[in-house]
């Protein structure tokens, strides 16, 4: 008796400690080859900052297709991970049929998604959103990618590949206690907001955002280069008059004190609405007196614009039918439609990119690291400016003959240590802020003002993405996001979008020619093993109790 209590004593005893080191020692082992579930050291750091409960809710339960179970599960699986690795983080699911007006209201926009079941398409609608509360803050991430996609498996590995970037950067958003400042600089003839209302509504979402003028130059330069140096990044958009040498040098020293500037500049004048209201119009050179500034940083916009067969359309009216005019989309050379650099994180995944009446960028040689992420398709033509441009000129067929420029750089990334175009000039003003060069400074220069421009209808901004004639889409503000984005990582959250994942699809033609055979294979074979099974045991048991 005293031997079976001390056994069990002991039994208990080790049950205890077991208990206890699986209480204290937890680890969860990734074994998938592209290890997809291993978090990386950006999401680790913005995890550790979770100090309090953050609750995750995901709209995806319900009855939806099949195929976007698998987004489900991917996002259930990798949400579990950040849950494991800080338990401040909560997770549910839920299901959305019963919520969507306040969904929509929240601007959770529903997905229309055309699905293949049984050799069948049907139409389903989901709301593939996620919506993070931290304390007060609210922030709703969009688990479907923008971006145009061949197919659906496409569209579904992207949005796989992007659930790390898209939680790690909303909750890095969501828990940080101070936002990076942007200032949009005026004084120059630079796009009105209106038409920046689209692209710079969504920068606000994220970063302190600000007008900054150039004005105050003339009177009290010191001052506006103090005042600009608090901030962190300069967007330029389509500035139409000269700047000054006071004025650039504002925006020289910005940068040599580590400001990051996006260029978004026309080299040449012509607007679309001119052409449009005559039909006709000279295209000729606009001098911004920022040639030295720009060629002392590596690179020079040229007057050439770039025309290509690879374009955006244009709605021109064809007639009349009664009382109604008629209209049709028509493809228009002098707006290239291009796509984004594949293997940097401020491009990969963007859909095609519209630009209007864009320049062509030269680089010089000089130790900035230059990264193209913008080009024209190789079948471009360049043109020289003052050139006129007539709208009939659409009805001509393109001959192939004319298009043979090549691919022409049109956005460039500009990386490095950048030395001031004051270093061995006579500086505008004494400023105690003087630096000769900035260290490890970023700037992106894009050689087209509009690229940010959105349109206007009955008064209002429409959405940068969707054109309001022709209804085509484009990823310009993704685009720029990204941009902006890029500039102002310093976590390296951007990076996290160059992931790339392999995930196995099923063939749902053969499945659906071979299904007959598949569902004899699951249902029928287990069963004649189980006969067979049945018949031996019955055998085996006669023979040895006979």
């Amino acid at each position: 008796m005293n031997r079976n209590l001390k056994n069990v004593s002991i039994l208990i005893v080790i049950l205890i400690a077991l208990n206890f080191v699986n209480q204290s020692f937890y680890k969860r082992f990734d074994l998938t080859s592209d290890k997809r579930y291993t978090l990386s050291e950006t999401t680790n750091s913005i995890l550790s900052k979770v100090k309090k409960q953050l609750f995750i809710t995901v709209y995806l339960e319900g009855d939806f297709p099949l195929e976007f179970k698998r987004l489900q599960v991917e996002t259930k699986q990798y949400l579990e991970e950040l849950s494991a690795e800080n338990s401040n983080i909560i997770i549910s699911f839920e299901n959305p049929d019963e919520q969507r007006e306040e969904l929509i209201k929240k601007g959770m926009q529903p997905s229309q998604l055309t699905v293949e079941e049984e050799g069948k398409l049907t139409e389903a609608i989901i709301f593939p959103w996620a919506e993070i509360n931290y304390q007060e803050k609210t922030k709703i991430v969009s688990l479907l990618p923008t971006s145009v996609a061949a197919s659906q498996e496409e569209q579904l590995q992207k949005a796989i590949e992007s659930l790390e970037y898209l939680f790690s950067d909303a909750i890095n958003s969501i828990t940080q206690k101070s936002q990076k400042r942007v200032a949009v600089i005026y004084g120059n003839g630079e796009l009105p907001d209106i038409y920046q209302y689209s692209f710079l509504s969504e920068v606000a979402k994220k970063y302190k955002l600000a007008k900054f003028t150039l004005d105050s130059v003339s009177t009290s330069p010191q001052q506006t280069l103090q005042d600009l140096s608090y901030l962190d990044l300069a967007i330029i958009t389509k500035p139409t008059e000269k700047f000054t040498e006071k004025e650039k040098f504002v925006l020289d020293q910005f940068i040599t004190n580590g400001g990051k500037t996006l260029w978004m500049l026309d080299n040449v004048q012509a607007e679309q609405d001119s052409l449009m209201a005559t039909g006709k119009m000279l295209a000729y050179p606009k001098d911004l007196n920022l040639t030295d500034l720009l060629f002392s940083y590596g690179i020079r916009i040229n007057t050439t614009l770039v025309k290509d067969l690879y374009a955006a359309q244009i709605a021109l009216a064809t007639g009349t039918s009664g009382s109604q005019t008629q209209y049709q989309n028509l493809d228009w050379f002098y707006h290239p439609l291009v796509g984004g650099n594949p293997n940097h994180p401020i491009t990969k995944n963007v859909a095609p990119i519209r630009l209007q009446f864009v320049n062509q960028i030269d680089t010089l040689k000089n130790t900035i690291k230059k990264t193209p992420l913008l080009l024209s398709s190789r079948f471009s033509q360049k043109v020289g400016t003052p050139t006129i441009i007539e709208l009939q000129s659409i009805a001509n067929e393109p001959q192939e003959k004319d298009f043979v420029s090549g691919g022409q750089l049109l956005g460039i990334l500009l990386e490095g240590d950048f030395k001031s175009a004051y270093k061995n000039r006579v500086k505008p003003f004494e400023t105690a802020l003087f630096k000769s060069n900035a260290v490890d400074n970023k700037m992106v220069v894009i050689a087209d003002g509009d690229v940010g421009r959105n349109q206007i209808l009955k008064g209002k901004p429409t959405d940068l993405s969707i054109d309001k004639w022709t209804n085509q889409q484009f990823g310009n503000k993704d685009f720029l996001i990204n941009t902006v984005d890029y500039l102002l990582d310093d976590a390296g959250l951007i990076s996290l979008r160059n992931k790339s994942l392999k995930i196995n699809y099923l063939d749902k033609q053969k499945a659906f020619k071979e299904r007959f055979f598949w569902q004899l294979i699951n249902v029928a074979l287990p069963l004649v093993f189980l006969f067979i099974f049945g018949i031996s045991f019955n055998y085996w048991r006669k023979k040895k109790y006979s």
